[in-house]
């Protein structure tokens, strides 16, 4: 039912309800058993075990587990537990990492209103608005949480500030007489009042039409739970990379054996070369270095400003192509500031933003001091004296806030940055009567004692053409003048320039009296007064913000502007913030509801505004996008965003105006608030993802040379040259070390200025597979020749000395290949050999662990090697260059191609 385009009389019927008595308290029990608490229900989480199960459906660890089994059942205990304590270990990880549960019903119950002040029985009482129900009448005051979807039944200066369900950063005025014919957006119901608002000005009374579930807020949380979170562009890669390996794992291990037997040999030991190339084939310490890195990418981000809760987003943001941003709060500071001002004689330039209350008026590129002007002075007085807001400064936060309407916070802000204290002028003129705001009127006025000859004098404030209108003469130079019908014009024109420029404008006029007025009253007092001026405020956009956008712009995102505010409002901030050049460029949120998801799919390509949107909307934007394959990040701090946030590839939250709701939705927040902090978390995903592929690329490149080594051997009638458990010790330990140190590689200086990759680009492109394919020869080639050289002095009787012969070989030319693998496409002398000082470190200490396992006794037998002499080591260290010649040679010549 769309309770806004019902009449209150045709409301009240239809709830079977009384505008006086309210529900009985029998009828409210009824009802409160019919349609339930006034609550939103959480989802089930999920159990520890379904956790922990979700961690063993990886291919390449159901493989491991099979190889373990293996293992166990032909006697290679030792093998067997080193396998499965890889798999536990990985899967703890995934636990510990991403375990947290979703909170983020249980922040939009913390929001929810505790108490209720209620009509029933014909008595006003309190009850606990849990046990709302559909009928009962509400009274509402400033300061309320209004605690359920309610039809306003009277409204008297009623303003809501609605900015956590529909982003406008203005509080809303009510109208409870009005009734909507058409179908509007949640942003104009002028008639309603939506659960967890805040009533900011005046009272008024509703009637309960929507609790629990079926209310707006109740809507969003409903679709928080139906989303189910979808895999990054990350675990889609590594999963299919895993198939991938898994896959040809097995078709490899069944080849093998297959010739193994046709050879004549025993089927037990094929058992155990099937299981050296499975272990040789899978990248066992992948997912843990993968892990780490991101984890190592989450510190980094926060001291950039940015939390990020779940390892997979540190990627994903590096692969984002459109960022999708709430406007209040994030690209703006959601801190209304005046930043014109006309007084009939001059138009005034304010500097400075929010409610910090420094800056300067600025008249023709010159300073102007505002005490010394006569018709500012006034301009201000009223301002700050016809004003129920105040302005405070917090100790604990070292910022200036407004208690109060954010409008009226504006001109308190203004009148101190030109010098008068709001307390000092209370002191000195103070309020002896008032005709408050409303709706109808559109004006407020104050009174006060001794300002102007010691007469008594009331303030105006208001709409620009109905203080106008009410006015006969201007204040100009000092002195009250006729207000003629070209002044009239001039003051009109400028409010409309101001208008354009998407500033809210308001006028103020005065009128003296010698006493107090008998009849205080609108028709008496808003007459015959005498104009002072205008001021025009907008809610500013973030100086970062725009240096941001430009950032974006260069690294090949897009920015999309999503507001509550009107479609000229939106056009002339996403203009200022350089988002939009043009018009065309906006949609409104009617357009949204009148077009196909086809449609919308389409539009989404050139759309880079939307105004008057709603929750939904921001939803179908974001799924729109997606199905082009964009890669979306959605920002935002109401609880209005946070669908968006939830259906988005990568949700990003303020952190300190996001709501509960928000942050916890979100993947990424923001503990600055600040739109550059995005841009640098971009650029931090962006280096992230570059140094998985390295060592994607360093470990792949080793597994499938052992893969070719196993083969090689097998096809050859060769004996196997690598035990199972020399070759988990290469893929875990002295892989491992390197791998993580070029996990935290420094970025490329031009990272920002490329184009974002293509979110369907697998990990392993051309150019990769061209590299891994040199290396896994030249790691194949080195390790054969020191291997058939060590059978060649040594003999096939005892084979410890040729195996420990390639292990050593293979070993020595990883650590070394490792420098060569520090970039795709620079060579060792562009970058340098000693800039990444972890990779020192990290080879340092894999060398140090292969001497342990070739000179330490009780060691040796584990891995079954033996402590060669410096006569073999020459013949290794001749060998172990060859793959790192080859992968810098292979630079050299696609840098060449590519000229």
């Amino acid at each position: 039912m769309e309770w806004y385009r019902q009449s209150i009389n045709n409301t009240i019927e239809k709830l079977s309800s009384n505008l006086d008595t309210g529900l009985s308290n029998n009828e409210a029990e009824e009802r409160l058993k019919k349609y339930g608490l006034n609550e939103l229900e959480e989802k089930g989480k999920s159990s520890i075990w379904s956790k922990i199960a979700a961690q063993f459906k990886d291919f390449l660890v159901l493989i491991l587990i099979g190889a373990s089994i293996i293992s166990m059942a032909v006697g290679e205990v030792t093998d067997s537990i080193v396998i499965i304590a890889i798999v536990i270990i990985n899967a703890t990880l995934g636990i510990i990492q991403e375990g947290k549960a979703e909170k983020s019903l249980e922040a939009l119950k913390k929001m929810a209103s505790p108490n209720a002040k209620v009509i029933r029985g014909g008595e006003k009482s309190i009850v606990p608005a849990n046990t709302l129900v559909p009928g009962d009448i509400v009274l509402i005051e400033a300061g309320d949480i209004i605690p359920a979807d309610l039809r306003l039944l009277e409204s008297s200066n009623l303003k809501i500030e609605e900015a956590s369900l529909t982003g406008e950063s203005v509080p809303v005025e009510k109208n409870a007489e009005a009734v909507l014919n058409e179908e509007v957006s949640l942003g104009d119901r002028e008639n309603t009042a939506y659960m967890n608002t805040i009533v900011t000005y005046g009272r008024g009374k509703g009637i309960v039409v929507g609790t629990g579930e079926s209310t707006e807020m109740g809507k969003i949380a409903t679709m928080l739970q139906v989303f189910e979170d979808d895999t990054t562009p990350l675990q889609k890669k590594l999963d299919q990379l895993g198939k991938y390996l898994g896959l040809g794992c097995l078709v490899i291990c069944g080849l093998v054996f297959l010739i193994g037997i046709l050879q004549g040999r025993k089927v037990l030991d094929m058992f155990m070369v099937a299981i050296s190339l499975a272990v040789a084939a899978i990248p066992e310490g992948l997912p843990a270095i993968v892990t780490i890195v991101l984890a190592l990418g989450m510190n980094k981000m926060v001291k950039k400003h940015a939390i990020v809760k779940k390892l997979s987003a540190v990627e994903t943001l590096g692969s984002t192509t459109v960022i999708c941003s709430d406007k209040t709060g994030t690209l703006t500071q959601n801190e209304m500031t005046v930043v014109k001002v006309f007084t009939g004689s001059n138009s005034i330039d304010i500097t400075g933003k929010g409610y910090e209350p420094s800056g300067e008026f600025v008249v023709n590129n010159k300073k102007i001091e505002p005490l010394e002007n006569r018709e500012l002075k006034l301009l201000l007085s009223i301002a700050n004296l016809c004003n129920d807001a105040t302005l405070d400064y917090s100790q604990e936060d070292e910022i200036y806030k407004i208690i109060g309407d954010p409008t009226e916070g504006s001109l308190v802000t203004l009148a101190e940055k030109g010098g008068l204290k709001k307390s000092v002028l209370n002191e000195n003129y103070p309020r002896i009567n008032e005709i408050p705001f409303d709706s109808d009127r559109k004006m407020m006025t104050t009174f006060h004692e001794n300002f102007i000859d010691g007469k008594i004098v009331s303030f105006t404030k208001g709409a620009p053409d109905i203080v106008l209108s009410k006015c006969n003469n201007i204040y100009l130079n000092g002195k009250e003048e006729p207000l003629t019908e070209e002044l009239k014009k001039t003051i009109m024109d400028t409010n409309s320039d101001f208008s354009k420029s998407a500033l809210r404008v308001l006028a103020f006029g005065f009128k003296t009296y010698d006493s107090m007025p008998n009849q205080v009253d609108s028709e008496t007092i808003e007459k015959n007064m005498t104009f002072v001026g205008l001021v025009g405020m907008i809610d500013p956009p973030r100086n970062e913000a725009i240096e941001s956008i430009k950032t974006c712009k260069k690294a090949g995102i897009k920015t999309v502007m999503i507001t509550g505010d009107y479609k000229e409002t939106a056009f002339a901030i996403a203009s200022d913030l350089g988002i939009a050049e043009n018009m065309d460029q906006v949609m409104v949120g009617e357009e949204l509801n009148n077009i196909s998801d086809e449609e919308l799919k389409e539009k989404v390509k050139n759309i880079k505004v939307y105004a008057r949107v709603s929750p939904q909307h921001k939803v179908r934007i974001v799924e729109a996008l997606k199905s082009n394959g964009e890669i979306t990040a959605m920002t935002g701090d109401g609880v209005n965003d946070a669908p968006a946030l939830k259906k988005s590839d990568i949700g990003v939250s303020m952190g300190i105006t996001g709501t509960d709701v928000a942050k916890n939705t979100a993947e990424v927040i923001l503990t600055d608030d600040n739109f550059a902090s995005i841009v640098s978390a971009v650029k931090e995903g962006r280096i992230i993802y570059s140094n998985i592929r390295k060592f994607v690329f360093f470990l792949l490149s080793c597994n499938i040379g052992e893969i070719l080594i196993i083969f090689l051997s097998i096809l050859f009638n060769l004996p196997i040259p690598l035990l199972p458990i020399q070759l988990l010790w290469l893929n875990l330990i002295t892989d491992s070390f390197p791998a993580l140190a070029l996990g935290v590689e420094k970025g490329e200086s031009d990272i920002m200025e490329m184009s974002p990759r293509d979110p369907n680009e697998p990990i392993l492109d051309k150019n990769m597979i061209t590299g891994i394919s040199v290396q896994s020869i030249a790691i194949t080639l080195a390790t054969m020749l020191a291997y058939l050289w060590g059978l060649k002095h040594y003999g096939t009787n005892d084979l410890i000395i040729p195996r420990t012969i390639a292990f050593t070989t293979l070993i020595s030319a990883e650590l070394i290949r490792a420098f060569s693998s520090r970039s795709e496409t620079h060579t060792l002398f562009e970058i340098g050999f000693f800039t990444n000082r972890t990779l020192i470190y990290a080879i340092l200490v894999s060398f140090s662990l292969l001497l342990v396992v070739l000179y330490i006794p009780p060691i040796q037998r584990i891995f079954k090697t033996y402590p060669i002499g410096f006569k073999d080591w020459s013949i290794v260290l001749r060998f172990c260059i060859i793959p790192i010649i080859a992968g810098e040679l292979n630079k050299l010549i696609l840098k060449k191609a590519k000229n």
